[in-house]
């Protein structure tokens, strides 16, 4: 099972992720994406995020390579929580030049089908407001929404969060 939750910061789409996973009743591995560098914020979201993970859930740290670490660690049996595409995305524009951040996602993309287990896959929904002015957030939304739509195409169930609601948009519900 393949399972893609989008929403807004703070929408409760990581919680739901989280739920989903426990409920497997599967081994889980969670998948983090952030990165803190020298952002005291970025640590703070980071450690709530752990405070709330039961201690016996696995963890990877996934850089660029991200198809890398999903090959590794996907098995039958084992639920596999990615947190987030959207970061992923943005460390991949931010670090990395255009070839291998195009490369990486076509490796994630054709990672998908072939990978065993559950997987969930959290992202942020970023394109449902006004065109950003920056050339560089206009090429993440446009990134973004790209991926969001081929990563939806490849799931059994796509749900959107608001306000910690979860609506279904493909698949069974929940």
């Amino acid at each position: 099972m393949k399972e893609l939750i989008l929403g807004g910061v703070r929408s409760g789409k990581s919680a739901l992720a989280e739920r989903l996973a426990l409920e497997s009743g599967l081994p889980v591995t969670y998948v983090a994406t952030a990165r803190v560098r020298d952002d005291e914020e970025m640590r703070q979201r980071i450690q709530h995020h752990q405070d709330r993970r039961p201690d016996d859930w696995g963890l990877v740290e996934a850089g660029a390579e991200l198809a890398d670490v999903l090959h590794q660690h996907a098995r039958p049996g084992h639920c596999l929580l990615v947190d987030c595409l959207t970061l992923w995305l943005t460390h991949l524009l931010w670090d990395e030049d255009e070839n291998t951040c195009r490369q990486e996602q076509t490796r994630f993309l054709e990672a998908l089908p072939a990978l065993p287990g559950h997987l969930i896959m959290v992202s942020n929904e970023t394109s449902m407001g006004i065109v950003p002015m920056g050339e560089l957030t206009r090429r993440f939304c446009d990134e973004a929404g790209r991926l969001h739509q081929a990563v939806a195409a490849r799931s059994d169930r796509v749900v959107l969060t608001v306000a910690g609601l979860p609506l279904v948009l493909k698949g069974e519900s929940i």
